[in-house]
């Protein structure tokens, strides 16, 4: 797999950012004014993108498209208000919580087969792993975060989809791999 060439300048992420944040803002106050353009056409490339959001440390929601089939700024906001607020795994961000809110994107590469899991490389690679209609993604931070090593990344991805942890072994198991801009 060649290495994910996209790369974005510290302004352009802080943009992003500050995007999240704008946009979660202005649910909670319509009458903020609106996010300015994007600072440059990178931000109108189409490509997947998640929006993680945590507070102290602690996931808080994380939502995500695999593919850009929208610009990435717009990516970002819709991502963001599915994070904050239709992650079926939480209820929906207060504006207490905001003070305390970190954020974290990612921009995803081209997702492809991976040809050989034993090139996987913890904290290089994110992982989609799909059996029947079976599917489950990880980011690959995820493995970093949490200390695995290959195997273990493989195992949790099956379970993310629901699957046993020994599937990615599997004939009928099919196993994607991307790399990821993360900030």
């Amino acid at each position: 797999m060649d290495a994910f060439r996209f790369s974005l300048t510290e302004r352009e992420k802080s943009f992003l950012k500050d995007l999240v944040l704008t946009s979660i803002k202005r649910r909670f106050d319509p009458s903020l004014p609106p996010p300015p353009p994007i600072p440059t056409d990178k931000l109108a490339e189409r490509l997947g993108a998640f929006v993680t959001l945590s507070i102290r440390g602690r996931l808080r929601g994380c939502i995500g498209n695999i593919v850009g089939v929208k610009p990435l700024h717009e990516t970002i906001v819709e991502m963001a208000h599915h994070a904050a607020f239709q992650d079926p795994r939480f209820e929906p961000l207060t504006h207490a919580e905001l003070a305390g809110l970190e954020i974290e994107i990612s921009i995803l590469g081209p997702v492809t087969p991976c040809p050989d899991l034993k090139a996987i490389e913890v904290g290089r690679h994110g992982l989609i792993v799909r059996r029947g209609h079976s599917s489950g993604l990880l980011l690959p931070q995820v493995a970093v975060d949490w200390k695995w090593d290959r195997e273990t990344f493989l195992s949790h991805t099956c379970q993310k989809a629901g699957l046993p942890g020994d599937c990615w072994k599997q004939p009928d198991t099919a196993v994607f791999w991307f790399e990821a801009e993360v900030f």
